[in-house]
Parts: structure tokens; sequence; C-alpha cells
């Protein structure tokens, strides 16, 4: 069993004082597949004057808020405590059940396909095209099976693109990534979804943390840690299996969830509205510390 403490600390900084805002942060850990979520604190600064916690139409966590008071700097801190305990099988023991028939199997009327369908269609982020789809069938040749062919495609996204933070953002259409064969977390993890999707098959957005490792000899700096994507498929009679891109492996016990949705946008970890029309300075930092 890994364990963890995530701190997760956001700071937007204003040109002039703020007077109302309102906000939704989707921060707070889900407990799922061998992970415990045992407790997550949220403070925010300044105090808000209404503040409430819920779940979304897929179950994740939100906690909304909103400030009705002069503020020059928002800050939203989130610690939370995490238990892994992986729960990955062996790769023979994944259905050898071909993709083709697996996409017809989910179309059946079984009660627990239904919420899975919701996966399948294409969103804002996760367009269709034909180029997208000739990417995909490279993996999903005839016969060969859903989970083969989607460890085969983050294969092939791992070795094809190259991870570069700042070329694009959140709203990079996955015709653009796959031209510019760049892109980080986020790019690779909407890239595969697209990819699956394009054949009929589900495949969903995981929003989380990885713990980074440093190299012997270096010590590792508070707060250098990030967001992390990665994406997840539906097999029947075995359920979701993830998949990081951008990484190259199966998630386990490095990686943490928060939450999930269609895609980023779904699940973006905090958004909101303020009444401004001058620009505003934003500081994330994110601290994964394994508790021994």
């Amino acid at each position: 069993m890994s364990h963890y403490i995530v701190t997760h600390k956001t700071e937007y900084i204003y040109k002039e004082p703020i007077a109302l805002c309102h906000n939704i942060a989707r921060l707070i850990p889900r407990s799922v597949n061998g992970q415990v979520c045992t407790m997550s604190e949220i403070v925010i600064t300044p105090e808000p004057d209404t503040y409430k916690r819920y779940e979304d139409f897929f179950g994740n966590h939100l906690a909304y808020f909103a400030i009705e008071q002069d503020h020059s700097k928002l800050t939203v801190t989130v610690t939370s405590d995490i238990q892994i305990t992986p729960t990955i099988l062996e790769f023979h023991e994944y259905p050898k059940t071909p993709w083709e028939e697996e996409a017809k199997n989910i179309l059946t009327h079984v009660e627990e396909h239904i919420d899975v369908r919701q996966y399948i269609l294409p969103t804002d982020m996760t367009v269709v095209t034909q180029d997208v789809k000739d990417y995909a069938l490279q993996s999903f040749t005839p016969g060969r099976s859903f989970f083969e062919a989607s460890y085969d495609l983050m294969k092939r996204i791992y070795k094809d693109f190259q991870f570069k933070p700042g070329l694009t953002t959140v709203s990079t259409p996955v015709q653009e990534t796959l031209r510019l064969r760049k892109g980080v977390c986020q790019d690779f993890a909407h890239l595969a979804i697209t990819c699956i999707r394009s054949l009929g098959l589900p495949a969903k957005y995981i929003s989380g943390y990885i713990e980074t490792i440093t190299k012997p000899g270096k010590v590792k700096l508070v707060g250098a840690d990030a967001s992390h994507a990665w994406f997840s498929i539906f097999i029947p009679t075995v359920g979701w299996v993830d998949f990081d891109p951008t990484n190259n492996h199966m998630p386990t016990h490095q990686h943490i969830t928060i939450g999930w949705g269609r895609d980023y946008a779904d699940i973006a970890p905090l958004k909101g509205i303020i009444l401004s029309s001058r620009p505003h300075k934003l500081n994330v930092s994110v601290d994964v510390k394994r508790v021994d």
C-alpha cells in the first residue's frame, strides 16, 4: 500500500480588487479502484460568503464557493490524505475478445452499459476526423483484443509524440496535437480518447496526480509536482482499465485519481466567474508527498 499527502495550492492575483467571484473546485480525490481518500480539507482565502460541497453527474466531488467582498488575491489550498492498494490484473487475465465484438457487446441492453455509452460519443474536445481514425486503426487491427489494442495505442503515442509544455493549451484541438506530434498529458489523453471513440468504443478522461521521483542525490522541491491526466477504457467483464500515454505504463500506486469525465471540460480543477476587465496572474503548486 502507498500512502500520500497531496497539497494543491491555486493562487489568483488580480490587477485590481475584485468585488464578486463564483467558483467550482474539482480537487477532492475520489475513493475508487483500490484508492481511499481518508481526508480532504479545503482552505479558501478570503473566507467565502457561500460554500457547499456536492457531487456532479459523474460522481466527482465538487466544492462551490462565492466571495462577495473586495479582494486582490484568491488562494485555494486543498490537502488530501490518500491510501492506494494497486488492483491491476496480469496481462493474460484480460479478455481476448476482439475489439469489434466488444464494441457490439457494449451496445447490448445491460444496465451497466447504459452509463458507459456516454463515453463513446465525441465532444467538442474529442472531435473525430479520418486522420485520427487512421491513426487509431494502426493499433486496432482486425481481431485484436480491446486491451491489447489500447495498450499498443498508449505505447505508440508515447513513442510518436514529444512531451512539450507551453506549446498547447487545454483547448488545443486533437487534430492540432496530431499534426504537431507534441503536447502534454491532457493532449495525449484527448488524442487516445478520440482514437478509441472513433471506433465506437468507450474511453474517459481521468484527472489526477502522479508522484514524481527525483534523481539520486537530488532533493525533491516542495510544490514541484503537477496535475496529471490519462485515459481509461471499459472492458465488459473487467470494468474500467487505465492507461498513461505520457509515461508509457498503466497507472499503479503512483497515480492518484481526482475524478473523471468525457474530457477535460468535465473535470477542470478550478473554474469560475469574476467581475473584472483587467488581467490576472495564476500560480499553481502541487506537492505529492509519500508518507512512510
